[in-house]
């Protein structure tokens, strides 16, 4: 399962897609809400390391790592309680989390002016793209809960056998 989410992760940033529509978000809430292990945040966070050092590093990279760690953690929030409700709360927040954080490195790096006005208009300017990524986050997590939920609840109700070697 692990390397199945690295690799798509890492894949769906290389392969032509529409802009923001990763599953990054919904990996890092993922791996916090499912995986165990102490180094289990390395998953969302490596995946972004690893692309961006093929794609090529960017002003913003503590930015996206930082918000991939911080959503993450959020998925450790989750974790107990894993109800849908609260899976879509949490996805929400992440969503919001990722575009302020990253959107505000970008005016950091200078963007747009040093100012109040210039701020509102890099968060005003990549609202678009968090429809995108909005949409996507909710898609993948969706997905990955989902699919996880449903082959725990099926492989609890398969016969267990018991095998001697």
């Amino acid at each position: 399962m692990i390397i199945g989410l690295i690799i798509i992760g890492i894949l769906t940033r290389f392969i032509p897609h529409v802009p923001n529509f990763s599953p990054l978000v919904g990996i890092a809430l993922f791996s916090g809400a499912y995986l165990k292990g102490k180094y289990s945040y390395l998953i969302p966070i490596g995946i972004y390391v690893i692309s961006d050092i093929v794609i090529g590093l960017h002003g913003i990279v503590l930015f996206t790592w930082g918000s991939m760690a911080l959503i993450y953690l959020f998925g450790r929030k989750l974790k107990p309680n894993k109800m849908p409700v609260r899976i879509a709360a949490y996805t929400l927040i992440s969503s919001v989390a990722f575009f302020i954080i990253t959107n505000f490195g970008v005016w950091l790096e200078g963007w747009y002016s040093y100012s109040l006005s210039g701020l509102l208009k890099c968060y005003i300017a990549a609202l678009p793209f968090f429809r995108t990524s909005l949409l996507a986050d909710f898609i993948y997590v969706a997905v990955l809960f989902g699919t996880y939920e449903y082959i725990l609840k099926r492989s609890r109700n398969l016969p267990q056998r018991n095998v001697a070697f």
